[in-house]
């Protein structure tokens, strides 16, 4: 079956950017006949039954999350855009604000109708400049046009939207350290429940939704619902849990590879298939020896350990919610694919992705603050040939113990800092085994003192 991208076929058009190009291809259509044909009940069902599931890195059912809140609240209720990518690697929302704003914006006039939104904040990465400035063009036209403001159409839909810039904290994509940054405070995650489609901005009901997952809204209003579950992975029948993994998915393809790029593709391409027929292939005539499935802090893949009774691979896997998870992995996050060619050290590669996430954490919770610290001192003491073996089972220990699912922090940047530092060192123990034994400093170690390591 061939696939004919839906997200990304207007980017490379010269005037993708602007209502008038839009509108030629028939935007905001959908939009219109939504007000005039469906009750806002009948939008979030269609939207719910599409099996649409968030594109930010958990995966929920969108439609499922529309439904938690509250019935007949007096209002207002907000629609919070979570447009803060920081995940690095990934940048597939940047590509859909700069070149189909558009789009996207239609998405959230779907989704604000159908929860009932008068109010739509856009929370948007303060590197992302031409992004702000793209859709706070589009966002301008909207208005002169009468898609956005009072009695849209003579329809009785009031809808406002505003562009918030963020500050550069990685914290502010987990969907509570936004509001709080939202509303003028530090960006320390709230403890859950209540969640935010109770208690959210401003102490009012508030859906957070992704940039893509907005965008994929306004494909499946559009093509409809066997369209969209037409693409991608139904749900596995020996999972009863499994929703599915369905429709369009964008994939960023990153690290060592030939092309780096962004591409659409229905979900459930294995990796293998994403880095060869996709991105090129590995650079330099080398091969993989690992990869971020979805960004650094889904963990990572062993491209050659074989699959449980199969001659396949963790490279074989497929790239849909399950498919991450059954080798170890966090799962899917943002899928940003990231590829560590055979030349590179995994210590290297540990300590680059420590230093992030010690730098990233808000602080706000102990495990995390000091664990992330820890866990780059650690690693940073491997990197310069000073490790002991014991400093193996130390690191795997710290990264089970900090973040939601064991309990010990609020929010999970924490289960995202330890993971890649467990699946490093289980799939790759014996690289860091034979680094320590022969004092594998690594040449791009700097030749100072570990402060302060108490080891």
């Amino acid at each position: 079956m061939s696939f004919e991208p839906v997200l990304l076929a207007r980017i490379n058009k010269p005037d993708s950017p602007k209502l008038e190009g839009y509108r030629a291809d028939g935007g905001y259509a959908t939009f219109e006949r939504a007000l005039k044909e469906k009750k806002p009940e009948e939008v979030t069902a269609q939207v719910k039954d599409s099996g649409l599931r968030g594109r930010g890195g958990a995966g929920f059912p969108t439609g499922l999350k529309w439904t938690f809140l509250p019935k007949d609240h007096p209002g207002p209720i907000y629609l919070c855009v979570n447009a803060d990518e920081s995940e690095p690697c990934t940048y597939n929302n940047r590509i859909l604000m700069e070149k189909d704003p558009h789009q996207v914006l239609e998405g959230i006039m779907l989704a604000c109708y159908a929860i009932k939104s008068r109010c739509a904040y856009f929370y948007i990465r303060y590197e992302y400049g031409t992004a702000y400035r793209t859709l706070q063009a589009a966002v301008d036209e909207c208005y002169a046009a009468g898609l956005l403001g009072k009695n849209i159409h003579g329809s009785g839909f009031d809808l406002d939207i505003f562009l918030h810039r963020g500050a550069g904290a990685y914290i502010c994509g987990e969907e509570t350290g936004l509001i709080e940054s939202l509303e003028g405070k530090r960006a320390w995650p709230r403890i859950k429940p209540p969640f935010p489609a109770i208690e959210g901005a401003f102490r009012k009901p508030t859906i957070v939704n992704n940039v893509e997952t907005l965008a994929c809204v306004t494909q499946v209003m559009k093509r409809g619902n066997d369209w969209f579950k037409s693409l991608g992975v139904p749900p596995d029948p020996k999972n009863p849990r499994d929703a599915g993994s369905y429709g369009p998915k964008l994939y960023t393809i990153a690290g060592h590879v030939n092309t780096p790029k962004c591409v659409e593709l229905p979900m459930g391409i294995t990796i293998r298939d994403l880095v060869d027929k996709h991105g090129g292939g590995v650079w330099k005539g080398r091969k993989a020896k690992a990869v971020n499935p979805g960004g650094l802090s889904m963990g990572f893949v062993d491209v050659n350990a074989k699959l449980k009774d199969s001659d396949l691979t963790e490279y074989d896997i497929p790239l849909d919610f399950n498919g991450p998870g059954k080798v170890q992995c966090l799962g899917l996050g943002t899928a940003a694919v990231t590829v560590i060619d055979d030349e590179t050290s995994m210590v290297d590669v540990l300590h680059n992705v420590c230093q992030f996430f010690s730098h990233e954490s808000c602080g706000q919770c102990t495990p995390c603050r000091e664990g992330t610290g820890w866990m780059l001192k650690i690693v940073d003491r491997l990197r310069r040939g000073q490790g002991r073996k014991e400093d193996l089972d130390i690191l795997v220990e710290v990264s089970d113990r900090i973040g939601i699912m064991p309990g010990t922090t609020i929010c999970g940047l924490s289960d995202g800092a330890g993971w890649p530092v467990k699946t490093a060192i289980r799939k790759f123990r014996a690289e860091f085994e034979a680094a320590i034994k022969g004092g594998g400093k690594s040449k791009y170690a700097k030749a100072l003192p570990l402060v302060g390591a108490g080891h």
